[in-house]
């Protein structure tokens, strides 16, 4: 009941957290900004409008939207929230949670090469390209605690006290892999300096020009699936950077939500001090987290041989 309820409040306050970060961007730009509860209102008056189709779309085009945010629905069921046992767990769920992440993926780029949009196309493209450097991280880092652990589960990571194992065990080098799995969340989830979510120019764009002809209750549900997907890697970071296990439940509460507003902020800031980095560059920049992520499980693996 526990982890059901904790699973809720995820669904319930992902777009809070949101918020968060359009607040602190307000902050930065010296605005008052929009309520830290717009993206409840954008959602209200999206499912209330309809949805507008194409004449050169198929019924791929309408599941683009419910395939990635199911996908990211059933992921927050497998992760492990304020360090309490997640909803669903085996052993090897992570390699599961990573592919249905990448079917999420899939289902939007193909709704995006559904439309026959030469724009749309050249965003598909780009998100095809660069998770592919995401997923080589993440595999890195998941050799590294599979080697520190001894298993493939989500919940081996980031519940209870096993942070806090990991961190032990890794020593130092974890600030590596809190730097690569930052990169990855901001590369996942089309954020500053890869993307700007905020940017209405087609030739920049990556994530935003690909759901340019969703509308209505479609776009709402791209819009739901990107702050599950956002509120997953957080979490994530969230558990490396605070691995503390305090005992009571309360206070552990307290801590994972505090914890989690914090980084929402680190990503606000993040976009508020630095620009969109050009195209060429953003492979560089995504390559930083393998390097970082490959460093780390080399020399930990050398340290425990």
């Amino acid at each position: 009941m526990e982890s059901f309820i904790l699973w809720i409040m995820a669904i319930l306050l992902a777009p809070f957290f949101s918020g968060v970060i359009l607040k602190v961007k307000a902050f930065f730009g010296g605005k008052k900004g929009p309520p830290v509860l717009i993206n409840y209102y954008t959602l209200i008056k999206l499912f209330q409008k309809g949805s507008v189709y194409s004449t050169s779309t198929t019924v791929v085009f309408k599941l683009g939207p419910v395939v990635s945010l199911c996908a990211a629905v059933i992921a927050l069921m497998f992760l492990p929230i304020a360090g309490r046992q997640p909803l669903l767990s085996f052993n090897g769920d992570v390699i599961f949670v990573l592919y249905l992440l990448g079917l999420g993926r899939f289902f939007t780029i193909a709704a995006a090469m559904d439309t026959a949009s030469p724009f749309e196309g050249m965003g598909a493209a780009r998100e095809a390209y660069f998770p592919i450097i995401c997923e080589a991280t993440m595999f890195m880092i998941l050799v590294l605690f599979v080697k520190l652990t001894g298993s493939l589960s989500l919940s081996a990571y980031f519940a209870g006290s096993s942070p806090m194992e990991i961190w032990h065990a890794a020593g130092p080098q974890m600030v590596f892999v809190i730097i690569a799995l930052f990169i990855v969340l901001l590369t996942e989830n089309a954020r500053v300096p890869v993307d700007d979510p905020a940017t209405h120019l087609e030739l920049t764009m990556i994530h935003e020009v690909m759901v340019l002809d969703h509308s209505g209750p479609d776009f709402a549900l791209i819009e739901l699936g990107a702050f599950y997907k956002l509120f997953f890697y957080a979490t994530m970071v969230a558990g490396l950077v605070f691995p503390f296990d305090l005992g009571s439940p309360i206070a552990g509460f307290g801590l994972f939500w505090l914890s989690l507003l914090i980084i929402y902020k680190v990503v606000g800031v993040t976009e508020s001090v630095m620009a969109r980095y050009r195209m060429d560059l953003v492979p560089k920049f995504i390559l930083t987290s393998f390097a970082l992520a490959f460093f780390a499980a080399i020399i930990t693996l050398e340290f425990i041989q």
